[in-house]
């Protein structure tokens, strides 16, 4: 199916953006553009969508275009129920599709941030589309491969979400959709350093896509058990890299990704760091510093590919 661009006629969650919609095969992405400039595209993660940058798109849309979808399945993004093994959610047919939504909009190269879920969409991305890709910003994850080898390596209750969402459906999605709300309010809570980073109307938000999404939530898990930590791999054993510059941030209060940086360096070839304070929802919990850090990377001559 050709990839079909329409803007969508009521306005989004995050004030001031143009909202359209574009139809990449058999998904039809919800995402809000902004600004001029430059173009970066914005990737929010599990269990939020992309009002996550709602503080972060009003500076970085002052110099660069700003392109902020929902992900395939969460949110106002719309797709099929993925395969058995998440076929469909893989980031590598994640990645592939949202380029395609770029290339729908005039960009051929652009600089991609992504967080949590939306990370592993953007570092996919560099790796199997560097002519795509300029700069790659990551925020709290390491590689699929790393992640799954180092929950091997000890228990954590932290773990949960990718064991418990990849179980065959339909028993994780029934259990999202009987106990959205609690669902929901734990992760927000026991992620961040201080709750009340996420209020209660980004909380309502995102209450109002999380049971809705659920297939998907579930689809993108099982993805990363059977079929991501694969593709990387393969791309491990070749020792395939990212060519692009590269910014790791980690939260403070994430400890376990205290070396992230350090497992990325194994995986790109120009790698820069930075923490930021709190735990796990950088944009939410600490957007000075991570506008901040966007800001100084985005713009660096030195950093150019």
């Amino acid at each position: 199916m050709t990839p079909k661009l329409e803007r969508v006629a009521e306005t989004g969650p995050i004030n001031g953006l143009q909202y359209h919609r574009c139809r990449i095969g058999d998904a039809s992405y919800l995402f809000a553009l902004g600004g001029g400039g430059d173009p970066v595209l914005l990737l929010h993660g599990f269990p939020q969508t992309h009002y996550c940058w709602r503080r972060v798109v009003p500076v970085l849309a002052a110099s660069h275009t700003v392109v902020a979808p929902d992900l395939r399945g969460y949110g106002g993004s719309h797709a099929p129920a993925g395969g058995a093994h998440g076929e469909g959610f893989s980031k590598r047919e994640m990645a592939t599709e949202l380029v395609e939504v770029m290339h729908v909009l005039g960009f051929d190269r652009f600089a991609v941030v992504g967080h949590d879920r939306g990370a592993r969409v953007a570092y996919r991305m560099a790796l199997d589309r560097p002519a795509s890709v300029d700069r790659l910003a990551i925020l709290n994850v390491i590689p699929t491969v790393d992640q799954f080898e180092r929950m091997v390596g000890g228990p954590s209750l932290g773990y949960w979400p990718w064991f418990l969402l990849a179980q065959p459906a339909p028993f994780p999605e029934q259990l999202i959709e009987a106990a959205s709300e609690r669902i929901l309010r734990f992760i927000l809570d026991s992620w961040t350093a201080d709750a009340s980073a996420v209020d209660e109307e980004a909380f309502a938000v995102y209450l109002d896509s999380f049971g809705p999404a659920a297939a998907a939530i579930c689809a993108d898990y099982r993805a990363s058990f059977w079929l991501d930590r694969d593709h990387d791999r393969d791309d491990r054993r070749v020792d395939r890299r990212i060519k692009c510059p590269t910014l790791v941030i980690t939260g403070a209060e994430e400890m376990q990704l205290a070396d992230a940086a350090d497992v990325w360096r194994e995986w790109a070839v120009d790698v820069r760091a930075a923490t930021a304070p709190g735990g796990h929802f950088i944009p939410e919990e600490a957007p000075g510093v991570l506008i901040a850090e966007l800001s100084r990377f985005l713009l660096d001559s030195s950093a150019a590919a």
